[in-house]
């Protein structure tokens, strides 16, 4: 490792101090960020006061904040050695997953140690890592069961992580084919007539969808994937009578499909498949008094074996923190 915990001198004012030696500079510019933003970010997320004096960052702060500081910025500075990028996203990250190893009783000194054992998601554009203990547990199953549901508020990651794992499985060659699909539903709104092709009309009930997709995809190799119904993205209604071999298929925003719906989803599975199913309960768009299938497909298939049930909270919200506040104001209303 290139970097040194050092033993500050036994003194009334450096009680509250932690001493982190980094020995190769590049890289701590690289830890620092420009204009020392990321200190300036853990500094802000954890609660701690961040100087840097040289190559040796000084860490002040209560013990609990000063000890996960200072395991996130030697994690960070690993992850630099390796030659890997960090950015806010990272960051962010590191201090959640160091949030969910306290939550679970393991010390501080051990966050590096459940670090260890890494969950990457390898795809054409980029590395992929979860930020949350949740998501590296959804990441794991998706990897491990041929069925996995992802349930949670928007903004955990559910259907990004999957798209991003079914792109990782098509290059690897373990499915020759993705499939993304999700109930063209309006979200509360009448929208009326769509002019243009098939296409063009369920376009906009897709878009999320291409989103992920792009960024995991160069833009020219997606257009022929698509060409090629490589990876195809579809409307629920359309998967009926298929039977869907070697492929992965997502089924997104289940939460808006019924329950004669899911079950046509379910059965589709096919020889050397792997289906994902995400949603968000508390986002139904149905017509009210007609109940979700993706709330009846929890409650049938709950004890049966090789599917796995992934929940996440607004703990795992990796968008915009405000996102993770108006997630909890609204459960504490409903409440």
């Amino acid at each position: 490792m290139g970097f040194n915990t050092l033993t500050p001198p036994n003194s009334q004012d450096s009680v509250h101090e932690t001493l982190l030696e980094f020995n190769d500079n590049r890289l701590l510019i690289d830890l620092c960020g420009e204009f020392d933003r990321n200190l300036a970010q853990i500094e802000h997320e954890i609660g701690v006061q961040i100087v840097r004096r040289g190559n040796v960052l000084s860490v002040m702060g209560t013990g609990v904040e000063r000890g996960k500081a200072a395991a996130t910025l030697q994690e960070l500075y690993v992850k630099l050695e390796a030659g890997r990028e960090i950015d806010a996203g990272a960051i962010d990250g590191m201090i959640r997953m160091g949030e969910s190893v306290s939550e679970v009783g393991l010390p501080g000194d051990q966050i590096e140690m459940f670090n260890g054992g890494h969950v990457e998601i390898k795809t054409r554009k980029k590395l992929v890592e979860p930020r949350t203990a949740a998501q590296k547990s959804y990441v794991q199953n998706l990897f491990d069961h041929e069925m996995a549901f992802g349930i949670g508020p928007a903004g955990t990651g559910k259907t990004y992580l999957a798209v991003a794992v079914g792109v990782n499985m098509l290059i690897n060659g373990k499915v020759d084919k993705i499939i993304l699909s999700r109930p063209a539903v309006e979200a509360g709104e009448r929208l009326g007539f769509l002019p243009g092709d098939l296409g063009e009309k369920v376009d906009p009930y897709m878009q999320p969808l291409y989103d992920a997709l792009n960024d995991f995809v160069p833009a020219k190799q997606l257009a022929k994937m698509r060409e090629d119904k490589t990876i195809e993205i579809a409307p629920l209604a359309f998967m009926r009578g298929r039977t869907l071999s070697r492929a992965f298929v997502v089924l997104d925003e289940a939460q808006n499909a019924t329950t004669m719906q899911m079950k046509m989803f379910l059965t589709r599975l096919g020889e050397g498949s792997r289906m994902v199913i995400t949603g968000d309960r508390s986002q139904v768009d149905l017509p009210r008094g007609q109940t979700s299938g993706l709330r009846d497909a929890e409650r049938i298939l709950a004890g049966v074996k090789k599917i796995s049930f992934n929940y996440f909270t607004s703990k795992d919200v990796v968008r915009h923190p405000l996102v993770a506040a108006i997630i909890e104001a609204y459960e504490a209303d409903e409440a």
